[in-house]
């Protein structure tokens, strides 16, 4: 939502001299609002699980990331070169929220990714634990029990 009105608030700009300051902002909230809004709707369809292939989690984590790092630059550019109107100043407070809320979000996606990386090292640990243990029982396995005697 930050994204979306920080896009709202560049589009209503009508002049600028140096503009490429205001163009990335532009590009970076558009890019932002874009993919969130597409991994969003992914999730709350749950469209992700007919994709297992792709580890979601790792998807969330980068984009997350890219968006708090872009929307940060963006930002700081969009301040430094910005001519005091009401529309960048606003669109620079609404970018700098956005990459406030990315980051609360980066943080959150870190800690999911590491509590899964935790699951499935333990649980292939496990796994083989449970192969070795069953390989070396030899006595619910009578075709070893014959070679032996």
């Amino acid at each position: 939502v930050l994204a979306l009105i920080a896009f709202i608030c560049i589009e209503t700009i009508m002049e600028c001299s140096p503009c490429e300051g205001l163009y990335f902002f532009e590009f970076v909230s558009c890019s932002a609002l874009v993919v969130t809004g597409v991994l969003l709707l992914m999730f709350s369809l749950n469209l992700h699980m007919r994709i297992p292939q792709i580890n979601w989690n790792l998807t969330d984590l980068v984009n997350t990331g890219l968006s708090t790092f872009f929307f940060f630059i963006a930002s700081v550019v969009l301040a430094a070169l910005n001519h005091k109107t009401g529309a960048e100043i606003a669109a620079v407070i609404f970018g700098f929220l956005a990459m406030a809320v990315y980051a609360v979000n980066t943080y959150l996606a870190v800690k999911k990714w590491r509590m899964n990386s935790r699951q499935q090292s333990s649980r292939q640990t496990s796994d083989y634990i449970r192969a070795r243990t069953e390989s070396r029982e030899v006595d619910h396995r009578p075709e070893i029990q014959r070679l032996d005697a």
